[in-house]
């Protein structure tokens, strides 16, 4: 069952959507279905978009993606230098 994925700026526009609902007196389950997600997605966006701007959003996501790549590359490197030297010690 895969669902449909938000991009990071319509996911701040659907929150905010939310937030007018909200203070018009809505409830939360009324809110989030009429924007069509699920409540459990509601509240991740919430703790993980909450108060941003969308271009705050994507930047965010930017920067988890680069982190992620650094992190593997970093790991790469580790592992290089390991075997290099478990490489050198032997031929001593």
């Amino acid at each position: 069952m895969s669902g449909k994925r938000y991009k990071p700026e319509e996911i701040v526009r659907l929150l905010r959507e939310a937030d007018v609902l909200l203070s018009q007196g809505t409830t939360v389950a009324a809110a989030i279905r009429r924007l069509g997600v699920n409540k459990v997605t509601y509240y991740r966006w919430r703790r993980e978009f909450g108060g941003m701007k969308a271009g705050q959003a994507r930047k965010l996501k930017d920067l988890e993606r680069e982190n992620g790549r650094l992190k593997k590359l970093v790991a790469d490197l580790s592992l290089d230098n390991a075997l290099l030297k478990e490489a050198a010690s032997g031929n001593w």
